[in-house]
């Protein structure tokens, strides 16, 4: 078993531009893996994944599911075109034939969604900014019933300082535009950032930012000790 970032009890921030491009097993789509845990092929995996113009896998099954955010470009499959901003969440078993014409950037998470989910499709440029506090607007992405986890963009404007912010199932933030810190950071575009079940900090930015948020649902997923 491989384990990068494998262990759910510790904080990991990875600044993912100091990162190296690796080619995935076809050669042509690019990846930075961020958490694996499993085989190399066949684990439980977060990652940055970059097509290049006119990239294209054959069909293949999503085990345990797969989720798509698209960071840049136009990321293709059979139910239509996804220009960025595009939010995908598909069920385990779901099958797909991904493409990219022009080339696209993504953020993508697999086989961590077992169950009987339904498949979330949301063009996020479609739906309006709700409130949620003073400084920060939101749009959510995915919540079902029955399953702990919520995934949601948040936008923050400049000079925001939250009140202290708790995570009793833990949290994921991938910085999409701008940048926040909190008492033990600086997070920049790109950076993505994992906090244990029962974390909490104390965000701000003086920039204003964007940011991707998985909440809870983490204690769920495997946890190993990382390795090298």
């Amino acid at each position: 078993m491989i384990a990068v970032n494998g262990d759910m009890a510790r904080r990991v921030h990875i600044h993912t531009d100091a990162e190296p491009w690796l080619p995935s097993p076809g050669g042509e789509v690019l990846r930075k893996r961020l958490h694996l845990v499993g085989t190399a092929e066949g684990g439980e995996v977060t990652s940055l994944v970059r097509y290049p113009a006119g990239a294209k896998f054959p069909l293949h099954p999503h085990p345990a599911g797969e989720e798509i955010l698209v960071l840049e470009g136009v990321f293709t499959d059979q139910e239509g075109d996804w220009p960025a901003g595009s939010y995908l969440l598909s069920p385990e078993g779901y099958e797909h034939a991904p493409s990219s014409k022009e080339g696209c950037l993504l953020f993508v998470k697999l086989r961590q969604y077992a169950g009987s989910r339904h498949h979330f499709s949301v063009t996020t440029k479609a739906r309006d900014w709700q409130p949620k506090e003073a400084c920060v607007e939101f749009k959510m992405l995915y919540q079902e019933q029955d399953y702990a986890e919520t995934m949601r963009l948040e936008r923050w404007s400049p000079d925001t300082l939250l009140a202290p912010r708790v995570y009793p199932g833990g949290v994921e933030i991938l910085v999409i535009e701008g940048s926040f810190n909190d008492e033990q950071g600086d997070y920049q575009r790109h950076d993505w950032l994992r906090l244990p079940a029962g974390a909490k900090h104390r965000p701000a930015s003086k920039t204003g930012c964007k940011l991707y948020i998985k909440e809870a649902g983490l204690a769920a997923l495997t946890s190993v000790p990382t390795v090298a």
